[in-house]
């Protein structure tokens, strides 16, 4: 990791985005140095929970005895199949067998879903989170996460389609709380042109974040060319100034 990268964009995160939290960054593999080993949770826990911590700043490592979650265990790239019934667990459920989410209308459609779904090959790997400010020279990160609310959203979202003609700069796919944090930014972060990942629409991961906040990904190939060209956006306008004025506000609302 650059570091004069990753001051410089501390730097800018508190002039463009003041009073709101840094980004957290995951990477697959890498140095667990100072990182506090995740501990495997009794029992179901969805992974989004324990980045709390991580916001806060810790600096957590998961691997497979970590995830408690069996969607976290696959979209984490832990387990290469779904586990039995899933086609109904998504969506009507089975009598006597399984309860529904009813995220999907029914299972055929969780079929269809999901023969697309590429396999990450993270067998036998840590999964290193860290909050920006803690990266050190040895970490090489995949992707940078942000939990924000819609004023900062709205600028991580206009500076995403910055520099390209193409409108769609951000995706929003469909899955659980924890593919919008890792699993698609990591596939985004594979790609020679990869975009940035909203998410965190999750009804069953909404209770590990705090109201009103939505998630914002980008890989990180992705991520240093928005450090790069922050100063020459609309951040510098007084537009953006007017939006800092709700982002206090809102900062003096969702103080805990």
């Amino acid at each position: 990791m650059d570091i004069a990268l990753r001051d410089a964009y501390t730097r800018l995160h508190e002039k463009y985005f003041p009073g709101t939290e840094l980004p957290i960054a995951f990477e697959v593999g890498g140095p667990i140095e100072g990182a506090e080993k995740a501990p495997a949770p009794k029992g179901w826990k969805c992974f989004v929970c324990d980045l709390a911590k991580v916001r806060r700043g810790a600096s957590l490592a998961f691997d497979e005895a970590s995830i408690g979650c069996r969607g976290g265990r696959f979209y984490l790239g832990y387990d290469a199949e779904r586990f039995p019934n899933f086609r109904y667990f998504l969506s009507t459920g089975k009598p006597g067998v399984i309860e529904g989410e009813r995220y999907k209308q029914t299972p055929e459609i969780v079929d269809e879903l999901d023969r697309g779904t590429v396999r990450i090959p993270t067998k036998g790997k840590s999964i290193v989170f860290k909050r920006w400010d803690r990266l050190a020279a040895a970490d090489n990160p995949d992707a940078v996460v942000f939990f924000a609310r819609p004023e900062v959203l709205s600028g991580l979202f206009t500076l995403a389609n910055f520099d390209q003609t193409d409108p769609n700069g951000v995706i929003c796919p469909f899955g659980a709380g924890c593919s919008s944090i890792f699993y698609y930014p990591w596939l985004e972060q594979q790609k020679e042109n990869p975009k940035a990942v909203l998410g965190m629409f999750d009804p069953s991961a909404r209770p590990c974040v705090p109201s009103d906040v939505l998630t914002m990904a980008f890989p990180m190939k992705k991520f240093e060319k928005v450090i790069g060209f922050m100063e020459e956006s609309f951040l510098t306008t007084d537009t953006w100034t007017k939006v800092m004025k709700k982002i206090n506000r809102s900062n003096t609302l969702n103080t805990p």
